[in-house]
């Protein structure tokens, strides 16, 4: 049959996802060889698959991953994952998957040193990375370096994970075979009604094109295929409504947080008002303190001035007295003393 013209169905649904890169290991090969950030001369000559019971399913993720697991000439395992739409746990769960393959690979008492590179390739056709650093680049390579010197890695465990809608197919200088399987993923639908001549030309490519074709797969097969993507929008529009409710929550609680806030900030006003109202009162009452101590100081001050008077005039009278008794008229002893007469008058 005409490749050109067959009908296709989606390379992403669980079942033409396994069935193309879980069963075919020429194909699963260029796909990893592709896709993986390998040192020159360590690319993947050939490659079993594993026993997928080794990485249960995480029950909230069970219809949107497609996993497939194999082990290359050089011993590297690979968790090969394609997911529908991320979840905050993908990372966790990819991490957690490809740490058992690492583990699993010694058994009691083996050295250390037969352990060989675990690969996680994560394929999500969803966008998680949305920071604006972030606006173009679809390809995050994660490994353990050195923190000031990232040449320094320590090997065992690298993940990749790959937003396949931000790609978008530059020049085919850029790995040649990485943008053809890019382009695959999410060019060939059930929409396609014509292949590109380049994916015609790569030949694990064509061979999985050739498996794609409505025509490959039987009525059963097909009704599996269509509940997948059935489940796919079930659980989608589950975590839409979780996003819609959680941003309604959010605004309530960013509302909330605000009459909190103001509330605060209206309290704080009151506190400083008092603290301000309190010092004032503090120096009135100082000021008090200190008009009270100098009246204080003025009475004592009077006081003291009045006994001198009183007993300067009693020393006036005694001299007055003296001078009455020696002979002396009231007009003479006025004018010695300063007294009047009624005074003088009644010694």
């Amino acid at each position: 049959m005409d490749l050109r013209s067959a009908k296709y169905l989606n390379p992403k649904n669980d079942l033409t996802f396994r069935k193309i890169f879980g069963q075919y290991p020429d194909i699963t090969k260029s796909l990893l060889n592709a896709l993986l950030p390998f040192e020159e001369g360590r690319y993947i000559e050939h490659l079993t698959f594993q026993d997928p019971a080794m990485f249960p399913l995480i029950p909230e993720l069970k219809h949107s991953i497609v996993d497939v697991h194999c082990t290359d000439n050089y011993g590297r395992q690979f968790i090969v994952e394609m997911q529908l739409y991320w979840t905050s746990s993908f990372k966790n769960r990819m991490l957690f998957n490809a740490g058992k393959a690492y583990v699993k690979q010694l058994d009691k008492g083996e050295n250390y040193n037969m352990l060989k590179p675990v690969y996680g390739l994560s394929l999500v056709d969803d966008v998680f990375m949305t920071g604006e650093e972030f606006k173009d680049k679809y390809y995050h390579h994660y490994r353990l370096s050195h923190i000031d010197d990232p040449e320094h890695i320590i090997e065992g465990i690298e993940l990749i994970f790959i937003e396949l809608p931000k790609f978008k197919p530059q020049t085919m200088s850029q790995k040649k075979m990485q943008v053809l399987w890019l382009r695959f993923l999410t060019e060939i639908d059930e929409k396609t009604q014509e292949i590109p001549r380049e994916f015609l030309k790569a030949k694990e490519i064509n061979k999985a094109l050739e498996h794609l074709q409505v025509s490959a797969f039987t009525k059963n097969e097909l009704e599996y295929y269509d509940k997948y993507w059935d489940k796919i929008r079930v659980e989608k529009t589950a975590i839409e409504d979780a996003k819609l409710e959680a941003a309604r929550f959010k605004e309530q609680a960013d509302l909330f947080k605000e009459e909190v806030d103001r509330a605060r900030e209206e309290a704080d006003k009151a506190k400083t008002q008092a603290d301000q109202a309190r010092k004032q009162a503090d120096q009135a009452r100082k000021q008090a303190d200190q008009a009270r101590k100098q009246a204080d100081r003025i009475k004592q001050i009077a006081d003291q001035e009045r006994k001198e008077k009183e007993t300067a005039k009693q020393r006036l009278l005694e001299s007055a007295a003296l001078m009455k008794k020696s002979g002396l008229n009231a007009e003479q002893i006025s004018k010695a003393t300063g007294l009047s007469a009624d005074e003088i008058e009644n010694l």
